[in-house]
């Protein structure tokens, strides 16, 4: 695995957008034609339905995040907090390389 932050960010962005694909086709429309299946059946598949949109979401959420990472990478300021300007903690970016806070901040 490499220390270089970028190559880090770039290879979880990748991997996001392949776990998002891969979850779009389980938050499709349920079909709700009750000659084709029972009624908890259905119930069911729209529970699954809502749990693979909210997976989704914070997927999408995850690749803006990390792709913000990469930019601050890009302009040199990756590792300062965006709210204080103070260095992240080594910690704290190993635990999420895309984390815009320190740990003082996020408290706040």
């Amino acid at each position: 695995m490499s220390d270089d932050p970028r190559i880090l960010l770039e290879n979880r962005l990748m991997s996001l957008r392949e776990e998002l694909a891969r979850t779009a086709a389980a938050a499709a429309p349920v079909e709700l034609d009750q000659a084709a299946q029972g009624r908890l059946s259905r119930m069911d598949a729209m529970q699954q339905q809502a749990m693979a949109a909210s997976l989704a979401e914070r997927l999408r959420t995850e690749i803006r995040k990390t792709g913000a990472a990469l930019d601050r990478v890009a302009n040199g300021s990756y590792g300062e907090c965006c709210r204080c300007g103070d260095e992240i903690a080594p910690a704290r970016l190993a635990a999420d390389p895309a984390t815009p806070f320190c740990a003082a901040c996020v408290k706040e």
